[in-house]
């Protein structure tokens, strides 16, 4: 494929164990002219193409099931096989699993003929190391020619190798194209069986695979079945995407998602684990201790790093991206700090980690890291000196945005044009407000000075917030998405307004104007929030960040709503993305189509990331919608303080943790919660 056009999707199979992910066509078959299909290792290709055949003939496709995440089996039926029966009595399985280095096939061919028939079994196998950025532009392939080594066909370029394997096989190569073959005899009413296998590493990858998680003991029980389902599928996602730095494996994060995203990424990984606290704590400690380990000494505009600021992303090399009509060339060092929230997220995971039972040592030895990050707060984040956090691009070739909607054609007046940067966005100062009193309490718990002076800087951001951001129209007053340039609020109607609920920097009436704002029709779809109003010159349901859904957006939306207060509108928002879900196969995509029902329902945005990390992290605000579940601090179950209606019926949430322990939430048809101890 070299058409210069991103890759869709939507409609392929997809094996992943972090650093490892393959995708396919749902047949079983890799194509080289499939666009993103293939074997990866990390941030590169190792196999684009592997077409089964059976006496040169492609087996016809019946289905495809997965056992379990990590493995896939494809049925088809071979009807060049035999000719006593109209009906097609020999079929072949091709049964797929991966794990952290490899990716394995068991071809499996049963018979149920009276008689032995012998068949050839092809497999085309090419090597290509094409780096993602490269398969993302849709650029060409990067063919590398196995050499045969001990049985085993090897293949290395710039740290990355691969071997493939395949018992019993005769192998020709022609480039860097393999073809396993196999002569095989099929028993009467029998099974024969032959596989491969392709192993990968990347040395120079800055991650690794981490340990197994801690959510196989999370279940769920719910009169929806739905509400199972997608806890299901969200916890088996999840897992392969479990990684660790090389230097400290045992520090655990989410990768942001496959397959383009399949690296550290400081806001994704913080909000999916901050998300992910009542599953599994432990994944916030080391998503803390990650990424406090490469926290900002310097400036340095070329990487966007400040003193005490939180990265935003960390690759094996530079990043090069070529333009397009909406982005110009993007070019990004391994390591780069071109984001202006995930230093606040990270001072309130760490708030929250603490209240969920972070041990407190572990907690005290960020304590200086914490202090960093509000030097880079208090010196660095407001540049100009009015009380706002706001970012600019100064290389050029870095990201025009630097909040959640990082394209460079998210932030839009009412009329739909751009607004001109440096840019102050809304939901960043909620983050700030949230930060700066969640580092009070810290400082204060742990002896340390300066709780004081940020509640001051709370309550001033606050009160400037309030006279700087609002804005009104036909439907009632609302915050604008941003401040501009020339200190304009930017009157687009967005979705990152919902950040705010639950941040405190709103008061009570604010609060209300917001939830009734998110849940008119031109915001809610009846599936999740829109990035952008209907009414917005600029809107397209199929457009990135105007007009699509978002799934964590909707459940960071959905989490404040229940702190607000607004529980009914958090159990609406809840129920509308358990319907999204079932749509898509109870794998809530990175973002999907802001179309209403009356207009199909959603549609999958095709080059959508799936599994992505904050997406399937959603999954859990959506299982507890509406508990306020509220945690007490270390050794201590948390406490239910919010009225439960009841979306999804009788539930049961068994493995859940605070404080160190174990506990279930147990919820009846009339929405009584109770927390009882495991």
């Amino acid at each position: 494929m070299n058409n210069n056009r991103q890759p869709f999707l939507h409609d392929l199979n997809v094996l992943l164990a972090a650093p490892m992910q393959v995708w396919s066509e749902h047949d079983g078959q890799l194509r080289r002219s499939g666009g993103v299909q293939g074997v990866y290792c990390a941030d590169t290709r190792v196999i684009d193409e592997a077409v089964l055949t059976v006496n040169g003939e492609e087996p016809e496709p019946v289905g495809s099931n997965s056992v379990q995440g990590s493995v896939v089996s494809f049925q088809a039926l071979i009807r060049t096989l035999g000719s006593e029966n109209p009906d097609p009595l020999v079929s072949l399985t091709r049964r797929r699993s991966i794990l952290t280095d490899r990716v394995a096939e068991e071809i499996i061919v049963h018979s149920d003929l009276s008689k032995d028939v012998t068949a050839v079994i092809e497999m085309e196998l090419g090597s290509d190391f094409s780096p993602l950025e490269s398969v993302k532009a849709g650029g060409p392939a990067h063919p590398v020619q196995p050499i045969l080594d001990g049985g085993l066909w090897r293949a290395s370029e710039q740290g990355v190798s691969s071997s493939i394997s395949a018992p019993g096989a005769m192998t020709e190569l022609s480039n860097s194209q393999l073809r396993l073959k196999w002569e095989l005899t099929i028993p009467a009413r029998g099974t024969a069986t032959v596989g491969w296998e392709v192993q990968a590493k990347d040395s120079l990858a800055p991650f690794v695979a981490a340990a197994p998680s801690t959510t196989a003991g999370v279940r769920v029980r719910a009169g929806d079945r739905r509400l199972t389902a997608l806890a299901e599928r969200a916890f088996s996602d999840l897992e392969g995407l479990r990684m660790s730095p090389v230097s400290s494996p045992k520090d655990v994060f989410l990768a942001a998602g496959a397959p383009w995203f399949f690296t550290l990424f400081g806001r994704d990984s913080l909000i999916a684990a901050r998300m992910l606290l009542p599953v599994d704590p432990s994944l916030a400690a080391g998503t803390l201790r990650t990424l406090a380990a490469r926290q900002g000494t310097k400036n340095d505009p070329a990487t966007a790093e400040q003193p005490g600021k939180i990265l935003h992303e960390v690759r094996r090399g530079e990043l090069r991206m070529p333009g397009d009509a909406s982005n110009g060339e993007l070019r990004l060092p391994p390591v780069y700090y071109g984001t202006v929230d995930a230093t606040l997220l990270w001072i309130s995971l760490l708030h929250d980690a603490w209240k969920w039972g972070m041990p407190e040592e572990e907690v005290k030895d960020l304590m200086s890291n914490l202090e960093d990050a509000l030097l880079w707060l208090r010196d660095w984040a407001d540049a100009d000196g009015d009380g706002f956090l706001e970012y600019i691009d100064e290389t050029g070739v870095g990201l025009a945005n630097q909040g959640w909607k990082d394209s460079a054609d998210s932030i839009r007046w009412n009329d739909g044009s751009l607004a001109t940067g440096p840019i102050a966005l809304a939901e960043v100062q909620g983050y700030a407000y949230q930060a700066a009193t969640n580092a009070a309490d810290l400082l204060e718990a742990f002896g340390l000075d300066g709780a004081e002076e940020w509640r001051a800087y709370a309550a001033d951001m606050a009160i400037n917030f309030r006279n700087a951001f609002w804005c009104r129209d036909e439907l009632g007053a609302y915050p604008a998405i941003a401040l501009d340039v020339d200190k304009r609020p930017v009157d687009g109607v967005a979705s990152n307004m919902g950040h705010l609920l639950g941040t405190g920097i709103l008061n009570q009436e604010e609060s209300e104007l917001i939830a009734r704002r998110i849940m008119h029709p031109t915001m809610f779809s009846g599936y999740g929030v829109r990035t952008l109003d209907t009414g917005n010159g600029a809107y397209w349901p199929l457009r990135y960040h105007s007009g699509s859904v978002w799934a964590h957006d909707t459940a960071m939306t959905l989490d404040g709503l229940t702190k607000a207060g607004f529980s009914d509108e958090a159990a609406l928002l809840a129920t509308g993305m358990v319907d999204a879900a079932e749509i898509f196969d109870y794998r809530l995509p990175e973002l999907f189509s802001g179309h209403s029902s009356a207009q199909g329902g959603p549609q999958p945005y095709p080059a959508s990331c799936r599994p992505q990390a904050w997406a399937a992290a959603s999954a859990v605000p959506l299982m507890l919608a509406t508990l306020g579940l509220t945690p007490q601090g270390p050794g201590l179950l948390p406490e239910v303080t919010a009225a439960v209606p009841v979306p999804f019926g009788a539930c049961t949430f068994e493995g859940l943790q605070a404080g160190g322990r174990t506990f279930t939430v147990d919820v009846d048809r009339h929405g009584t919660a109770t927390v009882i101890p495991a």
